[in-house]
């Protein structure tokens, strides 16, 4: 038995927790609550779940970190269900969840992990999810993540590929390198090397994994080098997921991004030439602050001018401390109609990908349950029963609901 973990949001904070998992293992009446607050609504999806919780173990211990415990911990300290909240910064100290240890002599306030050590996961799914870089030097007026993830930093190559290769040894078949802003790995490090030579180098000194996926990337730090190795690298799986956020330049400028709408749309048109079959997901806001129809509908085109498969769609959500909480705001049933119609716009066109994937030939990893997995585009696939993590050569028959269905060949 373990603690239960309640895991929201993002690729890293999935990996923390499995890490958390692990560290808790015969703890079985603690709950810990890995929260999210990307949005005023992921905020709220927490303290839902810690409701839920105790409703579900009412003797439990719940314990709550992550983002949205950084930034408002005085939100999650008045609930009467929270016996404890854990920063960000120590939420791989094992003494955080079990106080006691604190007490015993020696403990000395060991942590699972350095901080600068790779945390990787991959007990709950046949993927393993390594976090290579937290933090975020950026300040999109929008964003409050910063301010709960702190600055950019990254973890040595050396400590990567060492957590890759147990990742191996453990039956491991694709790694998903993860990050807050992942392609700003390196920047803190001696040299400054960049994300697409640390993927160079993994892909040179562990010949043996299978697989390598990208988790979000920003376009405007997507180099000549890691362009490279996504258009022609066979083990780096042809699926990104970029940080568009909108389709728009003027909402784009007062986001503080750093792309415009054309260099976007170049960079998915140059991968699709060059890797025919790549799939492109994007993250993209609806009704930020001053947006207007024209400038709406200038994102709604984005979905099909870069053949969108797989869109993460957020209505705008004021953040107190943001730039944006303080520009002239869109009503909120616009906001919510706006992002409605950005759903269904995304929906259609997953669709019609979906449907374009049938006779095609791709290979399959399995997940746990042996009845799914995903293809080497990202697509999940529904499998007769197979092998838990193995590689199937799968033919794709047909679509249900937003998954293809396939056959082994």
């Amino acid at each position: 038995m373990t603690a239960t973990l309640i895991s929201h949001g993002c690729r890293l904070n999935i990996a923390e927790s499995e890490k958390i998992a692990a560290m808790l293992v015969g703890e079985d009446n603690l709950v810990v609550v890995n929260s999210c607050a990307v949005t005023g609504e992921a905020v709220k999806t927490a303290r839902q779940a810690i409701r839920r919780a105790r409703r579900d173990r009412p003797d439990a211990r719940i314990v709550v970190t992550g983002c949205a415990a950084e930034i408002e911990p005085d939100t999650f300290r008045a609930m009467a269900e929270v016996a404890t909240v854990v920063p960000n910064t120590k939420k791989l100290d094992l003494g955080q969840y079990l106080p006691s240890l604190r007490r015993k002599p020696g403990f000395h306030q060991r942590r699972a992990n350095p901080p600068e050590a790779p945390t990787s996961a991959g007990a709950m799914h046949a993927r393993t999810f390594l976090p290579v870089q937290n933090g975020c030097d950026h300040r999109c007026t929008f964003c409050i993540i910063p301010y709960g993830r702190g600055a950019s930093r990254s973890v040595p190559a050396g400590g990567v590929i060492d957590e890759i290769k147990t990742a191996i040894d453990g039956g491991t078949k694709e790694i998903v390198l993860t990050g807050v802003d992942l392609t700003a790995y390196g920047a803190d490090l001696p040299g400054k090397p960049t994300l697409g030579q640390l993927v160079e180098r993994i892909l040179r000194l562990v010949p043996d994994l299978p697989r390598l996926r990208l988790s979000s990337l920003d376009p405007c730090e997507v180099d000549g080098r890691l362009f490279d190795l996504i258009a022609h690298e066979a083990r780096l799986m042809p699926h990104v997921h970029l940080s568009m956020q909108a389709g728009d330049d003027m909402i784009l400028k007062r986001m503080k991004r750093r792309h415009s709408r054309a260099q976007a749309v170049e960079l998915v048109a140059e991968l699709k030439r060059l890797r025919p079959g790549i799939a492109i997901g994007a993250d993209l806001i609806a009704g930020f602050p001053t947006e207007d129809e024209k400038m709406f509908a200038n994102t709604l085109r984005l979905v099909d001018d870069c053949a969108i498969a797989f869109a993460h769609i957020f209505p705008y959500s004021p953040r107190t401390g943001t730039p944006a909480a303080r520009m002239p705001q869109v009503a909120r049933d616009v906001v919510k109609a706006r992002a409605a119609r950005l759903r269904e716009t995304a929906a259609r066109a997953k669709t019609t990908w979906l449907k374009e994937q049938i006779g095609t030939v791709t290979d399959v990893l399995v997940e746990l349950d042996g009845m799914s997995g995903h293809a080497e585009n990202f697509a999940r696939v529904k499998l007769p029963e197979s092998i838990p993590n193995s590689i199937v050569a799968t033919r794709i028959i047909g679509v249900e609901g937003d998954s293809l269905v396939g056959v082994s060949v």
